[in-house]
């Protein structure tokens, strides 16, 4: 397992067993920034019950299945994020209206026209608010062992809900860290 001196963009934040936190309980936030002043991510495996189409019309017809808002984190809800996974061949620092994270994954600028992005990408996710950390505060929360650091794959930003992602991403590790993904949802009833 890794620390905190491991994060970086394109990494995965798993939620640890004990994590109980209603925000992130068997979580998976994918890292968008990490730096000094703090870090920022999106929870990849919580969809709602919102379309894309309802809120963001131009973006509802191009989101990847199923076309539902994502919720990113408990921090400005409000806000709307979009992470998409190029196609190969596709530099994000030759396409206007994207920001690159890490390999073939990028942020979207929801303000530009999807005709223009979407042919260049193999699928996309819109988030509504973020997981953020202070300076210091999620190297405490690593420490303390609410989080597991992996490095991310570019398809884990566009897995579908029916996927478990938090027990995929922990079966990838290999053992011991692959037995987590057996942890039951509620011990008292195991």
């Amino acid at each position: 397992m890794r620390d905190e001196d491991d994060v970086q963009p394109g990494s995965l934040l798993v939620a640890a067993t004990g994590l109980t936190d209603p925000n992130f309980r068997r979580t998976v936030v994918y890292v968008i920034d990490h730096r000094g002043e703090g870090t920022l991510g999106v929870v990849l495996n919580r969809p709602s019950e919102v379309a894309v189409h309802d809120v963001l019309p131009n973006w509802g017809p191009h989101v990847s299945r199923p076309q539902a808002v994502y919720i990113g984190g408990p921090v400005e809800q409000k806000t709307a994020l979009c992470l998409a996974a190029l196609r190969a061949g596709e530099d994000h620092q030759s396409i206007k209206g994207m920001v690159g994270v890490h390999g073939p994954v990028a942020l979207i600028d929801l303000d530009s026209d999807p005709d223009d992005l979407v042919p260049k990408v193999r699928g996309l996710r819109v988030f509504a608010g973020y997981a953020g950390w202070n300076e210091g505060q999620l190297a405490g929360e690593i420490e303390r062992g609410d989080w597991l650091v992996f490095p991310g794959l570019p398809d884990d930003v566009l897995t579908p809900p029916n996927v478990d992602l938090w027990g995929r991403v922990l079966r990838r590790q290999g053992m011991p860290t692959a037995l987590l993904a057996s942890f039951p949802v509620d011990v008292r009833r195991n």
